[in-house]
C-alpha cells in the first residue's frame, strides 16, 4: 500500500472478518462476525461502504452468486482478500506486534 494508505481500525476488522468467513464473506455475515467478536453494533451501511473502499484500494475483490428464490431472485455479493489484502493484514499485524513489544499490560494511567 502506498504511503498514507495504512488501514484504519474498522477496515482492519472488516478484512479480518472476510478472511475468517472465507467463501461466506458477504455483507451481513461480515457485520455479524464483527459484532460477535468485538461486541460492536455496526450498521450494514458501514460494512458495505468499507468493503467498497477496500475493493477500490485493491484489498478485496467481489463475486456475485447466482440469484436464488430464498433471496427473492437476488444474487449475493461475496468478498475475498486479494494478494494485496493478505499483505496488508500481515503488515498491520506485524506493525501492531512491534508496537506492543515490551509494553506491560494492563496499562495503567500515568501518575501526575
Amino acid at each position: 500500500m502506498p504511503k498514507g494508505g495504512s488501514l484504519g481500525e474498522f477496515e482492519h476488522l472488516v478484512l479480518l472478518a472476510v478472511l475468517r468467513l472465507r467463501e461466506q464473506a458477504y455483507g451481513m455475515r461480515v457485520r455479524r462476525e464483527i459484532a460477535a467478536r468485538t461486541g460492536r453494533d455496526v450498521t450494514i451501511g458501514a460494512v458495505y461502504s468499507t468493503l467498497e473502499r477496500l475493493e477500490t484500494k485493491g484489498l478485496v475483490s467481489a463475486t456475485m452468486s447466482d440469484a436464488t428464490p430464498e433471496r427473492g431472485g437476488r444474487a449475493k455479493r461475496s468478498f475475498q482478500l486479494t494478494g494485496a489484502g493478505v499483505e496488508s493484514v500481515n503488515r498491520t499485524r506485524h506493525d501492531l506486534a512491534s508496537m506492543l513489544d515490551g509494553l506491560v499490560f494492563p496499562v495503567r494511567r500515568p501518575s501526575r
